[in-house]
């Protein structure tokens, strides 16, 4: 059965199909992104605000640009709004911002845009006079508000946390203090693997409805069309053609609906963000195939996608309301993306492999890299010629092999080696590194304000692939070169401009892990099956190169906050770090936050008290080197019998973790109505008389001492003591309680911003 889809189903559909989505912000420029169904000329304008953001006042930002087509009925935008007489915006104030749509010789306002016949009045705005909002971050380190997260997955298990962002926001609209300042997503705000049977059934039709033409894919010697590929028959195409690795070791169900065309990676991206474009209802599994299984998870599909579908306004206004930075991790591509050379090698070296790489590469230019460094994408830059060529591309129906060339130079895509037709790889010290053309897009930047910085890494793009090891050898997360762009000249440059109080850098992946995922780690590393557990994605799977980050960070600084995500569970690690022959102590605390929706039957135990009762995480101790860099890890009953160990290295460390605190029921459960669809609520009440049996699901089971690892979204922020210099970072981990009735409750974990000394 089809998406009926088509040019009567876009027509009655608003102007604005995604969006508007607020991106990089600073005292100078807003950039605010919109994907709209027609060409337009769009205006941002940016407003102070009195009485705490309800009154609009003067014009302070403004500026203009056209979209790009880069479809039929998808042309999107990012303006940046600048001033032309030198007004600057400042922590503590709250803004507005206006956007107006000129299409031929027709003037939309903002409100008109996101209205149409056929779908009811939407609202993206806390106030009353319906425009979005937002806060620069303070001057002062206790008043900032972070929020981050990852792995959100339209079909996962769980509710979705993300749309708690949108109740955190109202709850404070008007308090500049108060409401969060920035949010991060860190990887996989999209899966490009493991989607869902009904989400790409309907990715499929509407990517080909937004292109208004079908890519031809190259298949096995011959070209298909994403039609040609139905959802749950791509399991053999994905692995044996495209050299996926998401569907080895007995998991074809992962890439059995794995996205391929442009298209569907741009209409996922959509459907993540926005309500505008999903179906009012979805055929029956009965409809759609006879095979029994497949009826059973195309059902239990829409279930979880309706649940989703439910909040999607709320996440569209949230978004509209907070400066969203974003990195990507493997899902936004594929599972194990650049995981290693080997991947790099079966993929890249096959037409359908590179050609999906290109295309995911490109989707998260538009749809994320776009707004997060705007400045690359200005006239004469990288990533307006990429915009250029992706619209020549797409005019062509894809035919225009110069402009397909175009956008695989500046997304970053090796070239390959004309004699193998396998990707080139050339050296950078020790590894091997992925070739790129010098004009490619850099996918890693800088956020900076008043109280804080923060480094955002690109560990996917820039790894070294051990040169004398093993192709499925653990590489280093970031190269030499790399190391050099990404760390040290940002932390030197803005070391030597201002006095920044507090560092962020976000690492996608973890640079600790528990105990017993790096036990796991190391057991299939030994078996040689590396891609069933991502093995190489965590930083201390490759000591030299975790040796290599930790002295880099306190060379230049004694306290960094890591932000992290990709594991599917949330928690705070600290860690204390010393200089044998010098009186230089560091601390670094990791804040993981993840998932916002793909919560799993593990992370369901680890969350609860039944971890801290079979494997608590014990202090860990390392001894380490500068020159080379290299780490050991060491017993605290050999550290204690043998204290020699310390004074023949450079440094050691010690990590601990963070025991969470009782959760606390949040404010934001009186929200709860609008956080979950009555037919669920309906559902979760015909269980209730079970409750007092189900003891695992009681609040005291619950109760875990390490992580949280139901759905989750977090929010950072800081408290200074005031008699002395000492800082305590907190990460409030906002989720849903798995008793009834269902509240909105929160995990806090306080970490001091100082080492131990008493572990040292």
């Amino acid at each position: 059965m089809k998406y009926q889809v088509g040019d009567e189903f876009l027509q009655e559909l608003p102007l604005i199909l995604g969006g508007p989505i607020l991106k990089h912000t600073e005292p100078e420029s807003v950039t605010v992104w919109v994907a709209l169904k027609q060409s337009c000329q769009v205006e941002l304008k940016v407003y102070n605000t009195t009485n705490d953001g309800g009154i609009i006042g003067n014009c302070l930002l403004e500026g203009e640009r056209s979209t790009f087509a880069l479809g039929k009925y998808l042309h999107v935008v990012a303006i940046t709004a600048r001033s032309t007489i030198g007004h600057r915006l400042t922590g503590g104030h709250i803004y507005a911002y206006d956007l107006q749509f000129t299409v031929a010789d027709q003037t939309l306002q903002m409100q008109q845009a996101l209205y149409s016949n056929s779908s009811p009045p939407v609202s993206i705005s806390y106030f009353d006079h319906q425009k979005p909002t937002f806060a620069l971050p303070p001057n002062r380190l206790q008043d900032l508000q972070i929020v981050h997260a990852s792995c959100r997955k339209p079909h996962g298990h769980g509710f979705d946390a993300l749309p708690i962002l949108d109740s955190m926001i109202q709850a404070s609209a008007n308090q500049p203090q108060r409401r969060p300042h920035q949010l991060f997503l860190t990887g996989d705000q999209i899966y490009g693997d493991d989607v869902a049977d009904p989400s790409l059934w309907v990715a499929t039709t509407l990517g080909d409805v937004l292109l208004g033409w079908e890519e031809k894919l190259p298949v096995n010697g011959v070209y298909c069309t994403p039609q040609q590929l139905p959802p749950g028959e791509r399991a053999d195409v994905a692995t044996n053609q495209a050299g996926l690795t998401a569907g080895l070791h007995n998991n074809a169900e992962k890439v059995n609906s794995h996205l391929f065309s442009l298209g569907e990676y741009y209409a996922t991206y959509l459907l993540a963000w926005s309500p505008v474009c999903w179906p009012t209802a979805f055929p029956k599994g009965e409809q759609v195939t006879r095979d029994r299984h497949a009826i059973k998870d195309w059902n239990r599909a829409v279930k979880h996608l309706r649940q989703f579908i439910y909040t999607l306004w709320k996440v569209r206004r949230a978004l509209a309301n907070i400066p969203m930075h974003s990195i990507f991790d493997d899902h936004d591509v594929s599972d194990d993306w650049n995981l290693n050379q080997a991947w790099c090698l079966r993929v890249l070296g096959r037409p359908l492999g590179r050609r999906i790489v290109q295309n995911a590469l490109l989707a998260y230019t538009v749809f994320q890299g776009w707004g997060n460094t705007p400045g690359q994408f200005t006239e004469g830059k990288p990533g307006e010629k990429l915009l250029a060529a992706a619209q020549a591309w797409s005019a062509s129906q894809g035919t225009d092999a110069k402009a397909d060339e175009a956008i695989a130079r500046y997304v970053g895509m090796p070239a390959n080696d004309p004699h193998t037709d396998l990707p080139i790889l050339v050296r950078d010290g020790a590894v091997f590194i992925l070739d790129r053309d010098p004009e490619a897009l850099t996918w890693h930047y800088i956020v900076r304000s008043d109280c804080h910085e923060v480094i955002v890494l690109d560990t996917r793009t820039w790894r070294g692939y051990p040169a004398d090891q093993k192709p499925i050898a653990p590489p280093m997360l970031l190269c030499p070169k790399a190391f050099e762009q990404q760390l040290v000249l940002p932390l030197q440059e803005i070391d030597e401009q201002t006095q920044i109080k507090t560092t962020f850098v976000i690492a996608p992946t973890n640079v600790f892990g528990l105990q017993v995922i790096d036990w796991i780690h190391h057991w299939h590393l030994n078996q040689e099956k590396v891609f069933s557990t991502d093995v190489g994605d965590a930083w201390n799977i490759n000591v030299e190169a975790l040796a290599k980050f930790l002295t880099t960070l306190f060379e230049e600084r004694q306290q960094v906050v890591i932000l992290s995500g990709d594991i599917h569970y949330s928690s705070v690690a600290h860690l204390s770090y010393a200089r044998t022959h010098s009186k230089l102590q560091s601390v670094l605390v990791q804040l993981t936050a993840s998932a916002l929706k793909n919560e799993e039957i593990l992370t369901r135990l680890i969350h609860t008290r039944l971890k801290d009762w079979l494997l608590p995480e014990k202090v860990r101790h390392w001894i380490g080197w500068i020159n080379p860099p290299n780490m050991v890890e060491i017993s605290e009953k050999q550290l204690h019998h043998n204290r020699q160990m310390l004074n023949d290295s450079d440094w050691h460390c010690v990590l601990e973790w963070i025991p969470r605190n009782s959760a606390q029921t949040s404010d934001y459960t009186a929200d709860i109505l609008s956080l979950i669809a009555p037919w669920k609520r309906a559902e979760n009440a015909k269980w209730k008389w079970l409750q007092p049996l189900m003891f695992w699901k009681s609040r005291w089971f619950q109760e875990g001492r390490e992580v949280v690892g139901l759905n989750n979204l977090a929010l950072v922020h800081f408290e200074l003591a005031d008699e002395s210099n000492s800082c305590k970072v907190m990460q409030d981990l906002y989720w849903f309680s798995c008793w009834y009735p269902t509240q909105i409750v929160y995990s806090r974990f306080e970490s001091e911003l100082m080492p131990n000394k008493a572990l040292l």
